[in-house]
């Protein structure tokens, strides 16, 4: 995602928890737009630990994670990656908010998020083989939300938390699942584990936060 119209707004650093949010969030949109190239592998393999408050599901998914990346090769992750999303025809996963929300590519929802991004002053990137409402795209734009990028500020809580709930929060779920138990699903098997233990963190997270907290944010 890009900004429209450049924006003169300066940003603070960011805390650690919304820096580690928006790293989670790039993360999971480079994993779920493109396969991971060796470097990215290698990167894995050689992280560590999280840490993340009692969230255990999250520690283990990302050793798991961690763990895979050290045993696939780039190769092998980029035919996996092809069978499940890129298949000649009607591709195996479709991992697209029209299609789980109404059973059809390029529908309303897709409409109503590309209001909400022109809203936001955000339009589609240049080039890009995706369309909006594609999980890694959207989490993509979760990312600059809350980091913010050239020419357009960090958003607020609020905002953060409206976009969520409006175009992700509705369908991520049942996607993850989709591709955690696809056929020939084996490194984006733990992928859709890491990504579904990320994104119910931040679901749980927006529930609870309440006026007070979105107007301090």
């Amino acid at each position: 995602m890009v900004p429209q119209q450049p924006d003169a707004s300066v940003n603070l650093p960011l805390g650690g928890e919304d820096q580690a949010r928006a790293d989670f969030y790039a993360l999971l949109a480079r994993l779920l737009l493109a396969p991971p190239d060796s470097g990215l592998l290698a990167a894995l393999a050689e992280s560590e630990p999280i840490s993340a408050a009692g969230e255990f599901a999250l520690e283990d998914a990302w050793l798991k994670l961690t763990q895979a990346a050290s045993v696939v090769d780039a190769g092998a992750a980029s035919d996996e990656f092809t069978l499940l999303f890129l298949s000649t025809g009607n591709p195996l996963l479709n991992p697209f908010g029209s299609f789980y929300l109404t059973g059809h590519l390029n529908d309303v929802p897709l409409v109503q998020l590309r209001h909400d991004l022109a809203r936001l002053r955000l339009a589609r990137a240049p080039g890009a083989g995706e369309s909006e409402d594609h999980l890694g795209a959207l989490c993509e734009t979760m990312r600059v939300l809350i980091q913010g990028a050239p020419g357009i500020g960090r958003q607020p809580l609020l905002a953060q938390k409206q976009f969520f709930e409006a175009h992700i929060r509705p369908w991520y779920a049942a996607c993850l699942a989709d591709i955690a138990h696809a056929e020939g699903a084996n490194f984006y098997r733990v992928v859709a584990a890491v990504a579904d233990a990320f994104l119910s963190i931040e679901a749980q997270a927006f529930s609870v936060l309440d006026a007070d907290d979105l107007i301090a944010a």
